[in-house]
């Protein structure tokens, strides 16, 4: 874990499930340390579903979780090795009825996170890293 001098959070997480909690509990210190507990709910939902998804786009690689803030708030930057986009589902209206919550298919009714961040996010994107991989970016107004 790196803090650099403008108190930057930079740590590698394993590519586990494992790496989710993790995430949050840095992802907690430091937004408190920012005095930032105001959006500490969001911020926490928006690191685990970025680390989730980099997680499950490179299992057992490392990924790394990046906190930054400057004059307008704070970036969340999740990296992994993976080459391919993250991609939302397309939009529906969706209701408890057109979910399957047997036990067996409890799981597959995700893949709505890229949304959430989106809609919790002043602004997000992916930019390549020219060492190869990507990080998924998003910017939030204190």
């Amino acid at each position: 874990m790196v803090m650099t001098a403008t108190e930057d959070l930079i740590t590698s997480l394993p590519g586990t499930p494992s790496a989710v909690g993790l995430a949050r509990t840095l992802t907690e210190t430091q937004i408190s340390k920012w005095d930032y507990s105001h959006i500490l709910d969001s911020t926490l939902l928006i690191v685990s579903e970025l680390v989730t998804n980099a997680v499950r786009q490179t299992p057992d690689e490392e990924i790394r979780l990046q906190l930054s803030r400057d004059a307008y708030g704070i970036i969340i930057a999740v990296w992994d090795g993976g080459h391919e986009l993250p991609k939302a589902k397309p939009m529906t209206e969706l209701t408890l009825e057109d979910l399957d919550l047997s036990e067996e298919a409890f799981d597959d009714n995700g893949g709505w996170g890229l949304h959430i961040v989106q809609a919790m996010s002043a602004k997000c994107g992916v930019t390549a890293d020219p060492a190869g991989g990507k990080w998924i970016w998003t910017r939030m107004y204190p």
